[in-house]
């Protein structure tokens, strides 16, 4: 038996559906096994339709490996190892080279893999709590990581996966690490132009040949009534598309944006909410992207999301950062241009085995 068999074995012993996954140069990562799930499984509905995360490029897939740490960088590629200062200070599509340059199948995480992570946790009834105060959950009364960053001379980042188990988002050891806090991490396939929401198909972010380059061809506006995708105007006006308009504090779907003061707004999760121009398909697709509560009364409520309504492109990161104690699993952010870099803003790759044409 390969030593890389014996080290998964052994790490399987200890964490269950963990696995090292090997890049095209043989180095190493480790991962976390996401089976195959459908709508019924993660409680939205009797739907026995597969969640879209397990779709790509038009056929379904067995499982999505998602980086069991927000990841690291060496040579140019991305990699998911504890103990270690998570990348940070680095752009969108340096994000997204630095995941494709590890071979096919390896991309950056998307919102729509982070939106089943979402679901997942609330149909379990455990919500991971991680970095959101200074180098502890606001919750926590001590220190509970490694600090490996300091900002004006507070604990800021931690070392993954040194947390607690309650750190972890099924609270064991064979969990995924930090997805509170710590740093936010840039999502691939999705953004908004001038408010509209877009998106590439299903989980076609996982595949690092369809670009989501800022004048990419298969962005894709969500047609309200239905659901079903559309090609978009260029100027966020796309007749019937889903927009993100802010009425009475919250974040409301619509198919237009009535909204007096554009710009940057700010709500929890558990407001957000559509009113009657959005059709239940589209609500079905907001909610696989965790971009709608399904139970606004969720385990995630509390949890503050960003966005911006006023500019020509703004792209998400998800999962907050270090110094924002309302931030957490839910929360989302759409209030920055795909250039900007921050100490506290950082990534974590995914992989999937394409399907053959």
């Amino acid at each position: 038996m390969a030593n890389f068999d014996l080290s998964n074995l052994a790490l399987a012993a200890v964490c269950p559906g963990n696995e090292i996954l090997y890049d095209d140069k043989g180095m190493p990562s480790i991962m976390v096994k996401i089976p195959k799930q459908t709508y019924k499984q993660l409680g939205l509905g009797e739907s026995e339709a597969v969640h879209p995360a397990f779709i790509v490029n038009g056929q379904e897939v067995d499982a999505i490996w998602i980086s069991k740490y927000q990841n690291i960088v060496k040579n140019g590629r991305a990699y998911s190892l504890p103990n270690q200062d998570p990348a940070a200070s680095l752009n969108l599509d340096t994000a997204i080279n630095y995941c494709a340059a590890k071979g096919p199948g390896w991309h950056l995480m998307t919102r729509m893999e982070w939106g089943l992570l979402i679901l997942w946790c609330e149909k379990n009834g455990f919500i991971p709590k991680g970095n959101n105060n200074y180098g502890k959950h606001s919750s926590e009364s001590n220190y509970k990581a490694i600090p490996t960053y300091y900002s004006s001379g507070q604990i800021g980042r931690v070392a993954t996966g040194t947390g607690p188990l309650s750190w972890y988002h099924d609270n064991s050891p064979a969990g995924i690490a930090d997805l509170c806090g710590n740093v936010w991490e840039w999502m691939g396939g999705i953004r908004s132009v001038y408010g509209e929401l877009q998106i590439l198909a299903n989980n076609n972010g996982a595949d690092s040949s369809h670009s989501q380059a800022a004048g990419g061809l298969e962005w894709k506006a969500i047609k309200a009534d239905d659901g079903s995708l559309i090609t978009p105007n260029g100027t966020g006006t796309t007749e019937g598309s889903v927009k993100m308009d802010f009425i009475s504090s919250k974040l409301t779907y619509s198919t237009s944006i009535t909204d007096p003061a554009r710009g940057e707004h700010s709500c929890t999760f558990g407001n957000i909410t559509c009113d009657g121009t959005i059709g239940n398909a589209a609500k079905l697709l907001l909610q696989s992207i965790g971009m709608l509560p399904y139970n606004p009364t969720g385990l995630c409520k509390d949890h503050y999301c960003y966005f911006n309504n006023n500019e020509a492109e703004r792209s998400f990161y998800s999962g907050g950062g270090w110094r924002t104690s309302a931030n957490g699993l839910a929360s989302f952010g759409g209030n920055y241009s795909r250039a900007n870099a921050s100490v506290a803003l950082g990534f974590r790759s995914a992989y999937v085995v394409l399907p053959s044409a």
